[in-house]
């Protein structure tokens, strides 16, 4: 029987603190698609205030909030959008920005450390001459931190210069800043900084930050007009949305300052579960609070028979294919739940064989 859980599946999985609590049950209201929501007002001028931008709008998921800034950017069907290869945006979006707005998509690889090199950035640029046979480019998205090499930085330097090569070219940025905050506590630069060079930024506030719902897009106003039209026309338009935006402002006021905490978690339960035989990390990689390892140890050990195995201890991690596995660490993990996590790894270690020759038999694979 479990007794205790340890939920590593992501950083979406917390769950609302009292403080959270307490500021939805008495948070003032009105209605939001009329723009009279005080509260929600409260939470977008904040944000693009943090970011250094001139407005802002509250959208119910990142998902919509990167789908809204490339529509707005992209206004004209076939425009083409340049974004990474391994990023949020082209694989986990449901292609929203092709099916919903016509807009295509020109991957370029993205490195291990989540950038694009400036050099294949700019060679995608379509040539201008070639718009009878090309789609026209529009826009070059980036996403701070990167999710799928395991939580890297962006430099604000490199963000730097790929805002240069798109002003170069009379091209948008836009920054997928689901994690932009973990980004910006591990590199020591204020986030602003980081996003000086955007047009736009998708700010997620129910990830690292925690709060039960929804992200802020930020840009100029011009910018957040068009993209206040484009969140109703998506279904986006919410009416009280006050109680929600309440948890979301206490997470943003209260739980930036635990995102070192959450790192350094990380590091510790990256470099216990490195000197596990059988298991892999690439330590030096992680720099916030994703945490990618291989199973290495060969054909008895599998994704599915150890993910079996850590959730019948209350250990929830989530399987990224055959052999690899990811975990991510948010503030309502504790140092004990790390040891914990650890020692049910630890057990593996010391009983492998034993281990999976009785796993063998209980799990129809």
């Amino acid at each position: 029987m479990v007794t205790r859980t340890v939920d590593l599946r992501s950083d979406t999985v917390t769950k609302p603190t009292e403080a959270m609590r307490a500021a939805m049950a008495t948070a003032e209201v009105d209605d939001d698609v009329l723009g009279a929501d005080p509260t929600a007002f409260r939470l977008e001028s904040e944000v693009a205030k943090i970011m250094g931008k001139e407005a802002g709008l509250f959208v119910p998921s990142g998902t919509m909030g990167n789908l809204i800034s490339v529509l707005v950017h992209c206004e004209i069907r076939g425009s083409e959008v340049i974004l990474g290869d391994n990023s949020h945006i082209h694989i986990y979006e449901n292609g929203g920005i092709s099916t919903i707005g016509g807009v295509h998509p020109r991957p370029v690889k993205n490195n291990e450390d989540g950038t694009m090199d400036i050099n294949l950035i700019e060679a995608a640029i379509r040539d201008p001459r070639g718009e009878l046979v090309y789609p026209t480019t529009r826009l070059i998205c980036l996403e701070n931190t990167h999710a799928n090499t395991g939580g890297r930085c962006l430099s604000a330097e490199y963000v730097d210069s790929v805002g240069e090569l798109a002003k170069k070219h009379g091209l948008k940025l836009h920054i997928d800043g689901a994690r932009i905050f973990n980004a910006s506590v591990a590199l020591e630069v204020p986030v602003h900084r980081l996003v000086q060079a955007a047009d736009s930024v998708s700010v997620c506030l129910s990830k690292g930050l925690g709060a039960p719902v929804g992200s802020v897009i930020v840009g100029s106003k011009s910018f957040i007009t068009k993209a206040r039209r484009l969140r109703k026309t998506l279904g986006g338009g919410m009416r009280q949305i006050g109680f929600i935006c309440a948890a979301a402002f206490v997470a943003l006021k209260e739980n930036v300052g635990k995102l070192e905490a959450d790192h350094k978690k990380a590091k510790v339960l990256a470099e216990g579960l490195n000197q596990i035989k059988g298991l892999k990390v690439n330590v030096a990689a992680v720099e916030t609070n994703i945490i990618y390892f291989d199973i290495v140890e060969g054909p008895k050990i599998t994704t599915e028979k150890l993910y079996k195995y850590l959730e019948e201890h209350g250990v929830l991690v989530m399987p990224e294919g055959p052999s690899r596995m990811r975990i991510v660490l948010h503030h309502q993990i504790s140092t004990s739940d790390v040891q914990y996590t650890l020692s049910c790894f630890q057990v593996i270690n010391d009983h492998r064989s034993s281990f999976w020759h009785v796993h063998d038999f209980s799990i129809n694979l």
